[in-house]
């Protein structure tokens, strides 16, 4: 089983490419070869950054579930990764090769 990590920041990035700490909220997804699927992002959330600890494929989606599948965007484990996001959406992660 591997893992997602994922913060929650309240501010898109600007120019500088710095957050503002301290993040909203974190979330840790787990998955395998069925997705996990993360709690909504908090209402105030317009940037996430995400770390996953082993190879996967990632969606964010907004409303109904909809998983992440092997045909998705791939990260490698250790890759993070920064998305602008809309508040309420979901992230899901899958294994991947």
């Amino acid at each position: 089983m591997a893992s997602l990590y994922v913060t929650e920041f309240g501010t898109r990035l600007g120019a500088s490419g710095v957050p503002t700490m301290p993040p909203i909220a974190q979330q840790k997804v787990t998955f395998t070869g069925t997705a996990g699927v993360s709690a909504a992002f908090n209402v105030a959330t317009r940037t996430i950054r995400v770390q996953a600890d082993g190879i996967c494929s990632v969606r964010v989606f907004s409303g109904a579930t909809s998983n992440a599948t092997t045909s998705d965007m791939r990260l490698t484990a250790g890759q993070t990764e920064w998305f602008a996001v809309a508040p309420g959406a979901k992230i899901s992660a899958i294994t991947n090769t």
